[in-house]
């Protein structure tokens, strides 16, 4: 299984690159057995269908990285010696051995040479690429990272219910400009999305570790599930209304974004 899958931009390349890292859902041959619960084996903490959902990105100009392995069996958004992305909050590990209601994910649980593996052969590729594509893809020496989300809006331990439809993090203003976190929650808001910053989810490895890097302004955007499915019925969202609405409401998103970020980038 190949750890992630790459799609070109089919118009003339802009200098933004969308990751998706936990829309995912391969395991290894027999993974399943290691869940404590049937409900495990339904990989609650996927991102359904986020990579489904930007497809159009590509024909924008966007370039597209999207994991393909569940992160139940590694978490390509979390520091890569698992130490905790913000210490004294609950937060699920570079292999959750808990979901985010706090629910065991193992019975058997993976060892340090499993992780070690998936390491090896998931993780330490998806963040090669994702440079790579960084710096193949930067005009004027700079480039725009969009780290793309969703999640459940019921109460988890991470938050309470979520009350608004998109959260924009920029690690309180750390990982890129102002501009871009103002144009973002501007697009979103004229489609007529609720936005709030940096509340509950303010960004996580992805956005941290990139955004760091003084070429590339990296910005986290997490999504409720219920913008554009049924929450409690991830299998029924492909093909539903509110998919196909969803759909199109982040289309106009981006094609009012990508303008605006483009300009605010060094030509050349």
């Amino acid at each position: 299984m190949e750890p992630f899958e790459i799609h070109e931009p089919t118009v003339e390349p802009l200098p933004v690159v969308a990751s998706v890292p936990h829309a995912g859902m391969w395991l290894p041959p027999g993974y399943e057995r290691r869940f404590a619960s049937d409900a495990m084996r339904r990989l609650p903490m996927t991102d359904w269908y986020v990579d489904r959902l930007f497809d159009f990105l590509p024909s924008l100009g966007v370039t597209v990285i999207a994991a393909t392995v569940s992160r139940f069996v590694i978490d390509l958004n979390r520091p890569p010696d698992g130490k905790a992305l913000y210490p004294g909050r609950y937060e699920t590990g570079l292999v959750p051995l808990a979901s985010f209601d706090g629910s065991p994910v193992f019975s058997d649980p993976p060892g340090e040479d499993d992780i070690a593996a998936a390491r090896r052969d998931f993780y330490d590729p998806y963040h090669a690429a994702l440079g790579r594509v960084l710096d193949e893809h930067r005009r004027g020496g700079r480039a725009v990272l969009l780290d793309l989300h969703s999640v459940t809006p019921f109460a988890t331990r991470i938050s309470g219910p979520l009350t608004h439809e998109i959260m924009l993090g920029d690690r309180d203003g750390t990982s890129c400009d102002a501009w871009l976190t103002d144009a973002a929650g501007k697009a979103y808001g004229e489609a007529g999305f609720s936005v709030v910053r940096n509340d509950p989810y303010k960004g996580g490895w992805i956005t941290a570790s990139n955004g760091a890097r003084p070429d590339v302004d990296a910005l986290q955007i997490e999504m409720s599930w219920a913008a554009y499915m049924d929450p409690e019925h991830p299998e029924t969202a492909l093909g539903s209304e509110r998919f196909r609405a969803a759909r199109k409401r982040l289309s106009a998103v981006f094609e009012a974004l990508l303008p605006d970020a483009a300009r605010h980038l060094p030509a050349g």
